[in-house]
């Protein structure tokens, strides 16, 4: 693969909509990132396509259905689709999710985050080598947004770190998948950028989401790339960059719903700018703070979840019938406490969406076989 070079880079994500405005303004656009998955049964003229647009603008890739953060071993069909489209395209470098996307054999067809427990991490870090070994390189690791918290014996941030050092991976931060769980689930969204390993920080994305309601009430900050980048994410883009250590590459995600191309290059014009600010007020960074305790001592297996976000007749029977429940599931005395405490709100809203992130999909690969793929919050 390519080296990155020294400088703060800002792009966009390729998408076939955007094809024509990029190609049209090249000179404002440092990079694009491209989804790996959208080409694994692309024909040779398809990823000779690949080929000449990685030779006019610097490309990435980024993969979304690997579900390397898990118990459970990684797809190996996947991994060589991600390994044809390397070797193909040769980008700078690729990506994938800190997500779960299956458990128990029960495919969620959705970026899930995993429970943030030891044994996640140690799998995470299992996977990566696999991936290591069959593309030939590791790929960065992002941190996803989610709709309900998995729960876990640490903090996100406290596992992320666990889950870099451990698979001795670089990460790509997240910035609106960093503030929609900042506010979904009440954490200080600057102060977790004092607990994650920066060193290791190479790549942003920046996006935006929209607000849906639960069945109780509550607010929940669904990031589903189809709104422009809030202003409090491009905060945290100064804030990072008064603390990265070095340079870093932006890529803007959009995936429906586009404006019109000078709007798009607006945002990665307010991204430079952003950049610029931090590194002006750059401040020499500390490691990483202290562990953040966490409150709980037990989280729900990926098995566990994956069922509950596909089985509506099983989460209805979540409340009346807790304990039945917790042994249809063949849940520990622990693990049943985890399940007690698991926002049925929240569960609701996070199947909803992974449904119609399924359909979507579905209605995508119905007309273009193998060459679309869903996305989810993340």
């Amino acid at each position: 693969m390519r080296e990155l070079d020294g400088t703060d880079r800002v792009g966009l994500g390729w998408r076939p909509e955007l094809a024509a405005g990029v190609f049209a303004h090249a000179d404002r656009i440092d990079l694009v990132e491209v989804i790996a998955d959208d080409h694994f049964r692309a024909s040779r003229a398809q990823l000779r396509a690949l080929r000449t647009l990685s030779a006019q603008v610097p490309v990435v890739l980024h993969g979304v259905s690997l579900g390397l953060a898990s118990t459970e071993a990684v797809d190996e069909r996947r991994l060589e689709g991600v390994a044809r489209v390397v070797g193909e395209v040769q980008p700078e470098l690729w990506s994938e999710h800190l997500a779960f996307v299956r458990g128990g054999r029960v495919e969620i067809g959705h970026l899930a985050a995993p429970p943030r427990t030891a044994e996640t991490v140690e799998g995470t870090a299992r996977n990566v080598a696999r991936a290591r070994a069959v593309v030939g390189t590791a790929p960065l690791l992002e941190n996803v947004a989610s709709l309900v918290d998995p729960l876990g014996d640490r903090s996100e941030a406290d596992w992320i770190a666990d889950t870099a050092a451990a698979a001795d991976v670089d990460l790509l931060l997240d910035l609106h998948n960093l503030y929609a769980n900042a506010r979904n689930f009440g954490f200080d969204a600057a102060s977790f950028l004092e607990r994650v390993p920066l060193a290791r920080v190479r790549m942003v994305h920046l996006s935006g989401g929209r607000w849906i309601t639960a069945a109780g009430g509550a607010h929940r900050l669904l990031d589903d790339h189809l709104h422009d980048v809030p202003d409090a994410v491009y905060a945290l883009l100064v804030e990072l960059g008064r603390r990265a250590p070095h340079p870093l590459t932006v890529i803007l995600e959009r995936d429906g719903e586009y404006p019109r191309m000078e709007a798009l290059l607006a945002q990665l014009d307010r991204a430079r700018a952003a950049l610029a600010e931090g590194r002006q007020a750059r401040v020499e960074t500390a490691p990483p703070a202290g562990r953040q305790p966490a409150p709980r001592d037990a989280a729900l297996p990926e098995r566990a979840l994956a069922r509950l976000y596909l089985d509506g007749a099983l989460r209805h029977r979540l409340g009346p019938d807790t304990k039945g429940v917790a042994r249809d599931l063949a849940l520990t005395p622990a693990q049943a406490g985890a399940l007690a405490r698991l926002d049925r709100g929240d569960l609701e809203l996070a199947a909803q969406s992974f449904a119609r992130k399924r359909d979507g999909r579905h209605a995508c690969q119905s007309i273009r076989p193998g060459l679309r793929h869903s996305r989810g919050p993340g």
